[in-house]
């Protein structure tokens, strides 16, 4: 075959188009530090990458998850431990003013205290945070205990209907108590019979009563924070175990789509020797006319 100028200029050019082509695969690489910069710069890294960050994203979105059903168990656990708090200080109130050395007007003093507490536990049943009602089940809108203006508890409707969050592919966990159990309504009318008693004057027996009620209601509270517990440390085994996911997840989507940069940067060093090479040899392939000859 023939071998003519014209197609010694083609070749050159079209050699030196791939040759650019290969510098700027590159220098893209160098600046973004990722093997591909589009699909068609390597089809199965690109769609791998896709799955990965697929993956990645599932993980994070759990990770949040499970941050929202902690904000739910750390608050409540916490409104609990105030509650029994507030339960153990009516049980110390019943025991002292079973005393038969205390007069009435003790006892009235006793009455007032028992009704500051009751509006504490009140307030704690109606515990809010972020704007959702921890304490009423899904109905997350409104309080689950209101009074009158006298303070007297009109309305108790506790919502028992657990919240659940997916924190894991297939695992959903309750993130509240059953309500009923801590905050029904025999607990405020136990303690609004409770001050009655201490008013009027009633005898032991009704103080008696009173301090068996409220132990049932401070087992109550224990046996809910004991099962509460046992769910946040089955929520600190699944953070651990997200938290290593994402681990190993990055450090696969790094190890498929990130570029080596040392090898990027002898590939980048080689190729503009080869660039060099070309563009020098291109030079040469004008050969002299007749008229270089002639001068």
């Amino acid at each position: 075959m023939r071998i003519t100028q014209g197609m010694l200029s083609n070749n050159m050019l079209r050699n030196l188009s791939k040759s650019y082509e290969n510098l700027g695969t590159y220098m893209d690489q160098l600046s973004t530090g990722k093997k591909v910069n589009r699909p068609s710069d390597d089809p199965v890294v690109a769609m791998k990458g896709m799955n990965y960050r697929s993956q990645v994203t599932e993980i994070e979105q759990y990770q949040r998850n499970t941050g929202e059903v902690r904000n739910w168990m750390d608050n409540s656990d916490a409104a609990m431990d105030k509650a029994t708090q507030a339960l153990q200080r009516l049980r110390e109130l019943a025991l002292q003013a079973s005393n038969d050395s205390y007069e009435e007007g003790q006892r009235e003093n006793i009455a007032e205290e028992v009704d500051q507490l009751k509006q504490h536990l009140v307030n704690i049943a109606n515990t809010s945070v972020n704007g959702k009602f921890l304490f009423n089940g899904t109905d997350t809108n409104n309080k689950p205990v209101t009074t009158d203006a006298a303070g007297i508890v009109n309305k108790v409707s506790t919502n028992d209907r657990a919240v659940t969050i997916q924190v894991a592919n297939g695992t959903d966990l309750k993130s509240n108590i059953n309500p009923s159990q801590v905050f029904g309504s025999n607990l405020f009318a136990d303690i609004e019979k409770f001050s009655e008693s201490l008013r009027s004057g009633q005898g032991n027996e009704a103080l008696q009563q009173s301090i068996a009620n409220i132990d049932t209601h401070i087992n109550n509270v224990v046996n809910e924070r004991a099962d509460l517990g046992a769910r946040m440390n089955r929520l600190d085994l699944i953070e651990n175990r997200l938290g290593e996911q994402e681990v190993i997840a990055k450090r696969i989507m790094s190890s498929n789509e990130d570029a080596d940069m040392e090898e990027v940067i002898m590939n980048l060093k080689t190729q503009e020797s080869v660039q060099r090479a070309a563009l020098a040899a291109g030079a040469r392939i004008i050969q002299p006319t007749l008229m270089d000859f002639l001068r």
